[in-house]
């Protein structure tokens, strides 16, 4: 499995950014895709994920209601358009996947598949 992360930038407060997950190698037939974040000096923390089979969206409180994560399946690719970014949104944001089978998680160390992330900056 290969997760590959883009859309990164720097942005000022109040602005929007979307980021893309371009995913391949995915061989089972449902997934939680999910994206993660990572400020410096802190813990990565689960932003929001989709329930590929269904479209089904989870968001933690600190995003819910300015993020908002899609899917197009024919290509593979997961985004989450970020809208009314704000400096405490600055991170490394990665891309993750978990089978579905294994049941929805927001723990970091559920998800076996990770891209190499990519920089959110607000300023």
């Amino acid at each position: 499995v290969q997760l590959v992360e883009s859309g990164g930038g720097s942005v000022q407060a109040g602005g929007f950014l979307r980021l893309s997950c371009a995913a391949s190698g995915l061989t089972y037939f449902s997934y939680y895709m999910g994206w993660f974040r990572q400020a410096p000096g802190k813990e990565r923390e689960w932003v929001a994920s989709i329930y590929t089979t269904l479209g089904d969206t989870f968001y933690a409180d600190s995003v819910k209601g300015r993020f908002t994560i899609s899917q197009e399946k024919a290509k593979n690719m997961v985004y989450l358009q970020m809208n009314v970014l704000k400096p405490e949104d600055t991170a490394l944001y990665y891309c993750a996947a978990r089978v579905a089978g294994s049941g929805f998680s927001t723990k970091e160390a559920d998800f076996p598949y990770w891209g190499q992330g990519t920089q959110v900056t607000v300023s």
